[in-house]
């Protein structure tokens, strides 16, 4: 007889035994009552559901600390012991500012200054309401009240230097109303936040109403607006809708590319005696060859016209301030005053040294480094090594400890990373060291779900990080956001609802975010060593004015950097210089912009216009003379500028075409060979050849192609896009090969660059395409593996770049390609087709969303004005990206977020539906 043999597994063994299981603290289950006796095997034996229990423990570990930051202790300098002492330095600085009791001159309140009440009144709101003794020394230099003197000054981060310039400017068009005024900053962050900013300070604010110097017919004429006296602050940048004129403005809050454009426009139409001052922020961007250089050609024509146009310049880190002032014939004034002490330190190895000064950061730096017997600086604190493996890295252990210890506190963090991933990565990893929610009061817990409701109620959703990241105080900043992302964070850090924002080093350079920590974690931007400038700026940010009684400032390096980080410190901040030298190219457009606009005709005029650049005060002069006769020579050949029979230079219909788009000599040669072709067989059966024409020649373009992206999305294309694909020289067999190697786009020579630049627009108008078939940012950014700031900042970019180009066709008289241009731009600022070109009109109705109020009956202004805004919530909720599960509460939140923005969405068009009314009866009239 055969023996039967029946394995048996260690899984039967298991479910034989009988266990006696203690019921874990959760929701219990209803039970099903059956007749039978059998468990699901989901339950414990007494009814508790496993699933349940699980979950509730999930969440508890959620809640408490996944890594606990290192404590950081004092310790006895003379035998590196630890003491018995407060873990946070608790100095307190003594205040060295009189206040306006002890000198009246720091209150702008003063006679002295003649500014209206309600100007003071606005500034005291904001919290200004004393100012520095250097702010009153300085805004009382002769001459500068009244406008007579230019002045050029420079003052630490967070000294008040950005007062002065607004005092300044504001009094001179207060005073003058046939005046206005231009603010140049170098970013769109800066220049929104700054339009925030003054118009606040001027709300209410009248102008001085002076007959004798302003005829009321002359009024009349010229500023027809102007029938009350306050004061209009409109922003100028690129991707902005405004459609304002220079005649409607009283203050221009511009980009440096928009700044020029208007001097260009006011000379022009002889409108430049309008134009009364000009602030030049960051003034040490001049140098800077790519944009700054624009700040010389602008400050450069204003001194040519002699129009006693004030000319203020201003930053925080002008090493040859005083040549500057020289070249602007303006008054020089130095403050190194900070408002709030700042402390500044190395961490190094879970030590901290204190460094006063860059020479003793040198030595304490260079003596870590070295390999000889010295005598070691002395830590005077000490990070205790974590037995964590995310925090094994003593940088990664100093950083967490660090931004832990300030939070634990009750203080603000800045954490400064090298780039947008170790942004993320950093942020993640403070989060799990920050406090349980069991240690948050529910008042600070319910301000951060308002923060995750703003995020969510964007057409974008809400990022999967930042919904990790916010409810423990701690979010990131970088250009990968949207700005939308972007606003919401840098406002809840500064109402103290977050308390660390782990960000790149562009923050410095962009919005005031300033904290009591600063934290840098290395001293690098991508793999390369921030400059000295930079480097100042971040530290500057530590201390903030009337929270902090001083700042603190910590560089956080590893060994292998040590070297670099000391060069670092002890470099000087460089010199700024021209950008109009024969290797920075900058005179051609100087020379090209000065004989379009009509402002030097002759050689004896164009010589004169280069004398008072600021080229001049640091070129030989016959290297100069040489250099301005070659460009000239240039400017002929090229048919940009033709010579008469007089001896006087005119510009050609291509130069002004140029000039009038805001393009360089070359980028517009290059753009007239490509329109050109594009007259004689344009592909009109489809839009990837506007797309192309719409994708800037420079800046966005530097981002590296995804070539097997670029093969998919080709290989997709119909019939009308391949044809554009052969028009414009992009070979598919090229693509292929590129997509099926490793290998870097050549760009050695002018002719690999002219191609690289073809085949980088080429992949740059596949994401304008979806962009304008209503295809989400996020999802664009998602399908070309890129961030969504940047496709975001791609849209913006372009739109600008398409109304260069439609002014471009409008100079060259191609009418009937400017209008095709008009449409998709149209478009392009809608992110919808043709049909929803109404309906994008309404703010935060765009793309998808455009797209469901559409399907869903709203398919006009009228209709939408009409609707009742609790009707158009589900609209917005099937527009929205995803829908994260939350708890009820939150969802309440939610909603009511997104039905305050369906009431603007209603009252809006409502606005737009009166103003298309009014306008359609004047038409009848």
């Amino acid at each position: 007889m055969q023996q039967q043999f029946i394995r048996t597994t260690s899984v039967n063994n298991v479910q034989q035994k009988t266990y006696s299981v203690n019921s874990l603290p959760c929701w219990k289950r209803p039970q099903k009552h059956t007749n039978s006796d059998t468990r699901s095997p989901h339950v414990f034996s007494n009814g508790t559901d496993i699933t349940s229990a699980l979950n509730h423990h999930k969440r508890q570990r959620l809640e408490e600390n996944s890594v606990k930051a290192s404590e950081i202790f004092q310790v006895n300098r003379e035998n590196l012991s630890e003491i018995d002492e407060p873990k946070y330095p608790c100095e307190r600085a003594v205040c060295s500012t009189p206040g306006s009791t002890l000198n009246p001159l720091l209150s702008l309140e003063h006679p002295c200054y003649g500014l209206p009440a309600t100007f003071v009144k606005n500034l005291s709101a904001l919290g200004i309401s004393t100012i520095y003794p250097w702010q009153s020394s300085c805004l009382l230099g002769r001459g500068l009240l009244n406008g007579e003197k230019n002045l050029v000054y420079t003052a630490p981060t967070g000294g008040g230097k950005s007062l002065v310039a607004d005092v300044l400017m504001l009094k001179r068009i207060i005073d003058d109303r046939t005046k206005k005024a231009i603010l140049v900053l170098p970013y769109v962050a800066l220049v929104q936040e700054k339009l925030k900013w003054l118009r606040r300070v001027v709300e209410g604010v009248k102008r001085i109403s002076d007959s004798a110097s302003q005829p009321s017919l002359q009024l009349s004429q010229r500023r027809k607006r102007h029938v009350s006296d306050s004061i209009r602050v409109v922003g100028f940048f690129g991707g902005s809708k405004t459609r304002v004129t220079w005649s409607d403005v009283d203050v221009a809050v511009c980009t440096i590319e928009k700044a020029n454009s208007l001097v260009n426009t006011a000379i022009e139409q002889c409108t430049i005696n309008d134009l009364g001052v000009v602030v030049l922020d960051e003034l040490h961007m001049i140098d800077d060859e790519h944009r700054g250089y624009l700040m010389e050609l602008m400050a450069t024509k204003l001194l040519c016209l002699q129009r006693n146009v004030q000319i203020i310049g201003m930053s925080a880190t002008l090493s040859n301030a005083q040549l500057l002032a020289k070249w602007l014939d303006a008054k020089f004034y130095l403050s190194q005053y900070k408002p709030v002490p700042i402390k500044e330190y190395l961490a190094y190895d879970h030590t901290i040294y204190h460094v006063s000064t860059s020479s003793s950061f040198f030595q304490t730096t260079s003596q870590l480094n070295s390999t000889q017997s010295l005598p070691a600086s002395k830590p005077i604190r000490m990070i205790r090594p974590s037995d964590y493996k995310k925090l094994k890295d003593p940088l990664s252990n100093a950083v967490v400890s660090l931004a832990a210890e300030t939070v634990k506190a009750g203080y603000g963090v800045l954490i400064f990373c090298g780039g947008r991933q170790a942004c993320q990565s950093t942020a993640l990893l403070v989060t799990e060291a920050m406090p349980g929610r069991r240690d948050i009061t529910q008042v600070i817990l319910d301000r951060r779900n308002d923060v995750l409701s703003d995020l969510r109620s964007l057409p974008i959703g809400l990022d999967e990080i930042l919904g990790k990241t916010i409810i423990q105080g701690v979010a990131f900043h970088h250009a990968g956001m949207t700005i939308e992302e972007r606003a919401i964070v840098a406002e809840a850090y500064d109402k103290g609802v977050i308390s660390v924002v782990v960000a790149t080093c562009s923050l410095a350079a962009g919005i005031n975010l300033p904290a009591r920590r600063v934290i840098l974690q290395g001293a690098r931007m991508g793999r390369d060593l921030i400059g000295p400038a930079m480097l100042r700026q971040m530290r500057g940010r530590a201390g903030r004015k009337g929270k902090d009684e001083f700042g603190e400032s910590y560089l956080c390096c590893k060994k292998a950097d040590l070297e670099e980080v000391v060069q670092l410190i002890e470099t000087d901040l460089p010199s700024v210089q021209s950008s109009l030298t024969p290797e920075k190219r900058g005179i051609k457009r100087a020379l090209l912009e000065v004989i379009t606009i009509r402002l030097a005709t002759h050689m004896d005029a164009i010589q004169d216009y280069v004398q008072r650049t600021l080229l001049f005060h640091t070129m030989d002069r016959d290297a100069l003379n040489k250099m301005v006769t070659s460009t000239m020579n240039d400017l002929i050949e090229s048919d940009l500028v033709s010579l008469t029979s007089t001896g006087s230079y005119e510009a050609t219909l291509l130069s002004q075409a140029i000039i009038a788009s805001s393009l360089t000599p070359e980028d517009g040669i290059f753009l007239h060979g490509e329109l050109q072709r594009a007259l004689q067989a344009f592909v009109m059966d489809g839009d990837m050849h506007i797309f192309y024409t719409f994708t800037p020649l420079q800046g966005i373009l530097a981002a590296d192609i995804n070539w097997p992206i670029f093969r998919r999305e080709m290989e997709a294309l119909d019939e009308s896009g391949l044809r554009v694909l052969r028009f414009v020289d992009v070979n598919p067999a090229f693509v292929n090969k590129m997509a099926n190697s490793a290998k870097a786009l050549p760009e050695g020579n002018a002719e690999e660059i002219q191609v690289a630049r073809t085949y980088r627009r080429f992949y740059t108008a596949f994401q304008l395409r979806d962009l304008c078939n209503e295809v989400p940012i996020h999802v664009v950014a998602r399908r070309f593996e890129v961030p969504r700031g940047l496709v975001q900042t791609l849209a913006q970019t372009c739109e600008g770049f398409a109304a260069g180009m439609i002014l471009f066709c409008d100079r060259m008289g191609w009418g009937m390609l400017k209008a095709a241009l008009e449409h998709m731009s149209d478009r392009l600022q809608a992110g919808a087709r043709a049909d929803l070109l109404e309906l994008a009109q309404i703010p935060f109705v765009k793309s998808r969303t455009a797209r469901v109020f559409w399907e869903h009956g709203m398919k006009s202004l009228s209709i939408v004005a009409e609707a009742d805004p609790k009707d158009l919530v589900p609209m917005l909720l099937l527009a929205q990206p995803k829908k994260l599960m939350t708890d009820h509460e939150a969802e309440a939140k939610y909603h009511g977020k997104l039905l305050v923005k369906a009431e603007i969405i209603v009252a809006s068009a409502s606005r737009l539906w009166e103003q298309q009314q009014r306008l359609d009866i004047e038409e009848d009239m």
